[in-house]
């Protein structure tokens, strides 16, 4: 489809290069637009740069027509983005530029974004960082996800960064085990966490991250928000500050 597209685009750009309108009404007899046809064939193939064109062309207004997407999706999601209630917030709370994250503890990408981000605020102290935790890949991503909002709601801001950032790092399976040696290494008692994993406030918020993202088509991980813009996968520190920098600027 998107080939047809293109190809269809480098015919409108052949045609008007061969003198025609590019969306001319033509009533043609079969033996014409046969003749037509090899003529503009033969276009494209002295000219294959012209393909090359509209390529391109497709693919950024195929680009700005997601970016408009994202951004109006950030737009009506904006409370449940930015003001949920029940997301852990970090960086500086009071920055004048928000990102929000959606991550899998057992996302790669998502490990490999993790010091990437905690650079970011390093470097820039105006930043407030939001975590959603959405659990996709599997029954160990929802059980960490799990412990990392039980420590939250019951420990508060501060144990749940400590756990958080403990959990990023972890490269053994997650089981009840696991996270209660986890828990101890932070002298957390593990049976209250553990308990608290499968109740109902914990499923609220896991539900809540779930709905926010199908709302927004966010079905991978990581995918930020920075304001009104959505980046969807993987993105190097320096390119995330130079879109910081850009959102301050306009």
């Amino acid at each position: 489809m998107r080939l047809f597209s293109a190809l269809a685009t480098a015919l409108a750009i052949g045609t008007a290069g061969l003198g025609l309108p590019a969306r001319a009404e033509v009533i043609m007899t079969d033996a014409e637009r046969e003749a037509f046809r090899a003529e503009v064939r033969a276009y494209l193939l002295e000219h294959p740069e012209v393909l090359m064109e509209a390529i391109g062309v497709l693919e950024e207004r195929e680009m700005a027509s997601r970016a408009d997407v994202d951004r109006q999706l950030a737009r009506a999601n904006a409370e449940a983005l930015f003001d949920d209630g029940h997301s852990w917030v970090g960086g500086n709370p009071e920055g004048d530029v928000t990102i929000v994250e959606f991550i899998d503890y057992r996302c790669g990408f998502c490990r490999q974004a993790f010091p990437e981000v905690e650079s970011l605020l390093e470097i820039d102290g105006n930043i407030r960082l939001i975590i959603k935790e959405f659990p996709i890949l599997g029954e160990q991503s929802v059980l960490a996800s799990q412990f990392a909002i039980s420590v939250l709601q019951l420990h508060g801001d501060d144990a749940y960064k400590q756990v958080h950032d403990a959990l990023m790092a972890l490269r053994s399976d997650i089981t009840p085990e696991s996270l209660s040696r986890l828990a101890q290494t932070f002298e957390l008692e593990p049976a209250p966490l553990l308990a608290r994993m499968g109740s109902p406030e914990v499923a609220q918020v896991i539900e809540a991250n779930r709905r926010l993202a199908q709302a927004m088509n966010i079905s991978g991980t990581p995918t930020f928000v920075v304001e009104d813009q959505m980046v969807r996968g993987f993105l190097p520190m320096p390119q995330m500050l130079l879109l910081v920098e850009d959102l301050r600027g306009s």
